[in-house]
């Protein structure tokens, strides 16, 4: 599968863009802050309905708009297709595939997989239990509907229950009310628990020969799945843990507080690893997710590169270079002199400058 054409119009700070891709390496570069990246998010929102910052579409849509598209063609398998995609300041996005509106988001996952590199994925080992969650939760969802839609009413229960929960603080006869938010936040959750712990399993067969292979066989590296609860245990643990959440006025078990643990020989590299440990466990963690797409959809994922060469230094470069080939990449960066030193064939190149893009060819704009 690949992309093969993108049309904005009030996105951000791109006012109109109507451009075709290569199924090759892709370049758009120019100085910072003029546009690129929120090309590549407009590809990943396409695909997954979401951002890959998390921004919400109130603040996409260019200032002074109150509506922005994104129109979005790709090939899957030779056949055309296209998602449409209406963002609205005071509304819900509409989102069409092939010309026929969809009710549910996921609806339109499988249509395209993407697998987005951004200097912040650092982030994922260095941060919080927060950004692990979401870095299983954007892969998961682009791979199993059920684990979206599990996912999805999850929370919005888990929103309920907490909203529940501040009331009986001050009405306690609301308290028996909390039996079928308990149910039906078990249900839902321990759909997130299993296909969470399955993920990471998955992760774990992969991960260890591309780290191995990044570290010249000196580390070895473990994900370790750290559920709140487990599956077993969570619907009694609802039940029992009542008076603690009406104390706090919120749901303080479950997988919503979920977190994994990266290890290097034994030791937790959130903790005890070096910055050269960390950067180097977060490149594995994205090489493994991009071989993990490719065998659970038989296919390659498109990726967005967002100006991580620069980030890397020449073994980790080399690594992800090599994981470019065949591979359909969509590259920002603020020059391209790089690419032509590593000898890597550029297919299509542009210059974005204060949200206007136009193609490069021939060394000419």
């Amino acid at each position: 599968m690949y992309v093969d054409s993108l049309a904005l119009k009030n996105y951000r700070n791109i006012e109109s863009l109507d451009i075709n891709f290569s199924d090759g390496i892709n370049i758009f570069y120019g100085d910072n802050a003029q546009g690129k990246t929120n090309i590549l998010e407009s590809l990943f929102i396409a695909a997954t309905t979401k951002s890959h910052k998390n921004s919400k579409d109130k603040d996409i849509i260019e200032f002074g708009f109150d509506e922005a598209h994104i129109r979005l063609g790709l090939k899957k398998r030779d056949v055309g297709h296209r998602i449409d995609m209406h963002l609205r300041r005071n509304g819900n996005k509409g989102v069409a595939v092939d010309g026929i509106p969809i009710k549910r988001s996921t609806e339109l996952f499988g249509m395209i997989n993407m697998v987005f590199f951004s200097p912040e994925d650092l982030s994922i080992v260095k941060n919080g239990p927060a950004e692990r969650r979401r870095f299983m939760d954007m892969e998961i969802c682009q791979l199993s509907r059920i684990y979206y839609s599990n996912l999805l009413n999850y929370n919005k229960v888990l929103n309920q229950r907490n909203n529940l929960l501040r009331q009986i603080y001050f009405n306690p006869s609301l308290k028996d009310t909390l039996d079928i938010w308990d149910d039906q936040l078990y249900e839902y959750g321990k759909g997130v628990i299993r296909e969470r712990k399955n993920f990471l399993n998955l992760m774990n067969d992969i991960i260890k020969n591309i780290h191995s292979g990044l570290t010249g066989d000196k580390e070895g590296i473990e994900l370790i799945y750290e559920p709140n609860i487990s599956e077993e245990e969570f619907r009694e643990a609802l039940r029992n843990k009542r008076d603690y959440d009406i104390k706090n006025s919120a749901t303080m078990t479950g997988p919503q507080r979920d977190d994994f643990g990266i290890f290097i020989d034994g030791k937790d590299v959130r903790v005890f690893g070096s910055q050269g440990q960390q950067r180097t466990a977060a490149l594995s963690l994205k090489l493994a997710e991009i071989e993990l797409v490719k065998r659970i959809i038989n296919d390659d994922p498109v990726l967005l590169l967002d100006d991580v060469m620069s980030e890397l230094d020449t073994g980790r470069r080399n690594a992800l270079l090599e994981s470019l080939k065949g591979i359909q990449t969509i590259i920002t960066c603020t020059g391209y002199d790089d690419f032509i030193r590593e000898r890597i064939s550029i297919d299509r190149i542009y210059r974005v400058e204060k949200g206007t893009v136009r193609e490069v060819r021939n060394g000419t704009e």
